[in-house]
């Protein structure tokens, strides 16, 4: 594609009044810009490994076994169809690691997200690695790796909960942006205390968005999935002060937890305030208070922030909540802004939505927050972060 004055695409809708150009046509000038090598190598591994087409096939890009991207309906289902890294002791060599956590012992009324990381893989598939509008390419700029998932122990959330932090600590340690796949919210508290182990002496805000403040103590007696940021906030690493929670609301917020949230003075946005303030103010709000005295910046998206016709697999729908275009918004505002340190998408439950639009949703928000990792120049690395501790060290609990 050529770029010059007589290309009506890169004219102004109206030259006399020298308006900007639209979106689209910076998006279609933005794909002059990215390289094909990512995906040349791609077609070359895989007439490689799978063997040239029948001599029928003209298209000679294609290979008898289906490797890599193509067709999105065949092949083994990583995130993306990335690689599979069977050993995670490589795991520092790539930009990025997909980590699932198939556990939803945390549960209390509806399980069914043991099967998230399995559905938010599944649906993957229907992706390219390119956006058109941020005019980013996944494969061309970052380097990505599946490296499966985490073995939770069912009924037993404490050991399943050792399980996610060791497993945690390990990919974040190794440089490599670590990118959780829920699972019940239960695991918001294991994955941070991953994070803190290697903090050493910094600290980390969380970014929380959710309809549901997950602040007990206990519920049912246990740590459930109502209770994460209660123990997170515990870790002296991750101070409660520092803890963002947007689009909180409804009819599903215990009282216990809005009681800690104000003893802890944590700080909350309901939907009505993002609504009302605008997205640019909510995320300034939101980058202030996670960035006031920390280091990074922990994101745990729960996927039922969004309204419940949007998301209807998930284990807690609350309608009422964001606007999928609204919560992308808010999530990219927020992400180019700050340094993010990982990222968690939960509750997606796959049983109870047939047509895997929830899944898709979670597949969105965490190829958008890539993207935008990408467009702020934190990914790829060219360094690990001078916040990443190398040796790991127990966390320090500030509350008793």
């Amino acid at each position: 594609m050529t770029h010059n004055s007589e290309n009506p695409l890169f004219q102004s809708p109206d030259n006399n009044n020298h308006q900007p150009p639209t979106e689209a046509q910076r998006a279609l000038e933005l794909e002059t810009r990215l390289p094909m090598t990512g995906w040349q190598q791609e077609v070359s591994k895989g007439l490689e490994y799978g063997l040239e087409a029948a001599q029928s096939i003209r298209d000679r890009t294609i290979p008898t076994f289906s490797r890599g991207e193509l067709p999105h309906y065949a092949g083994i289902n990583t995130f993306l169809k990335a690689p599979y890294l069977e050993d995670v002791r490589q795991v520092g060599n790539y930009d990025v690691a997909i980590v699932g956590v198939p556990h939803d012992s945390g549960t209390t009324y509806r399980p069914g997200t043991r099967f998230g990381p399995q559905g938010i893989r599944r649906i993957s598939a229907l992706y390219t690695p390119y956006n058109f509008e941020l005019g980013i390419d996944l494969r061309e700029q970052i380097t990505i790796c599946d490296v499966g998932d985490i073995f939770t122990i069912p009924a037993n959330n404490e050991k399943s909960f050792d399980q996610i932090s060791k497993g945690v600590a390990h990919v974040f340690s190794s440089g490599a942006f670590p990118i959780i796949l829920g699972g019940d919210h239960s695991i918001g508290f294991p994955t941070v205390r991953g994070v803190c182990r290697h903090l050493g002496d910094k600290k980390v805000g969380i970014i929380h968005f959710d309809r549901h403040v997950d602040t007990q103590e206990t519920d049912l007696d246990e740590r459930m999935h109502t209770c994460p940021w209660f123990h997170a906030t515990n870790m002296k690493n991750a101070p409660a002060k520092n803890l963002v929670q947007l689009g909180i609301g409804g009819w599903q917020v215990p009282r216990n937890g809005v009681k800690v949230c104000r003893d802890r003075a944590t700080n909350i946005l309901t939907v009505t305030d993002i609504v009302e303030m605008g997205l640019d103010a909510a995320a300034e709000f939101a980058i202030q208070r996670a960035t006031d005295g920390t280091d990074c910046v922990y994101i745990s998206f729960d996927i039922d922030c969004i309204d419940a016709g949007f998301v209807p697999g998930t284990g807690w729908p609350e309608p009422g909540g964001l606007l999928p275009r609204e919560a992308l918004s808010l999530l990219g505002k927020i992400v180019q802004k700050v340094p993010v340190c990982g990222l968690e998408v939960v509750e997606v439950s796959p049983p109870y939505d047939i047509s895997d639009i929830t899944s898709l949703m979670a597949t969105r928000v965490i190829c958008d927050t890539m993207a935008h990792l990408v467009l702020s120049g934190q990914l790829p690395r060219k360094e690990k972060p001078a916040y990443i501790h190398p040796e790991s060290q127990p966390e320090l609990v500030a509350w008793t």
